[in-house]
């Protein structure tokens, strides 16, 4: 199944783990896996606590390690701009695998599922969701 979210770019970090966990609930899976997959080279997936102060610091250590003003051979071969936004997906990982026990996401008490939009541009991105049951 997919799931789509109208994004902002520019490293927005969005809260996905209520559209995952109602998929989840409306599939009736007592037991097993949910992989999530971002389409595009330009966004990621990963868990975090959605609180202001630890997204803010996953922003400033992203900003130190691929600063958007930063030189990349992608933007002088495209002309795009994004290079940064590449290199920032490509290090968090446009995939995630999360366990399903008792019907449920088996996330921590303060762990959220993230989808983060680096580009430059405010994009439509899709999120292909795939639920495996449990073999037992």
């Amino acid at each position: 199944m997919e799931l789509v979210f109208s994004t902002q770019g520019f490293s927005q970090i969005l809260d996905i783990t209520s559209e995952v966990s109602k998929a989840v609930r409306e599939a009736g899976l007592q037991n097993g896996v949910a992989h999530l997959f971002v389409a595009g080279s330009t966004a990621a997936l990963t868990t975090i606590e959605f609180e202001a102060g630890a997204l803010e610091d996953l922003k400033r250590a992203l900003d130190q390690i691929a600063p958007m003003t930063g030189e990349y051979a992608h933007n002088q071969a495209w002309g795009d701009g994004n290079g940064y936004a590449h290199l920032r997906a490509a290090l968090l990982k446009p995939d995630l695998c999360v366990p399903i026990e008792g019907g449920r996401l088996a996330l921590g008490t303060w762990q959220q599922i993230v989808l983060l939009d680096f580009d430059n541009r405010p994009r439509q991105r899709k999120v292909v969701l795939t639920l495996t049951a449990s073999v037992r």
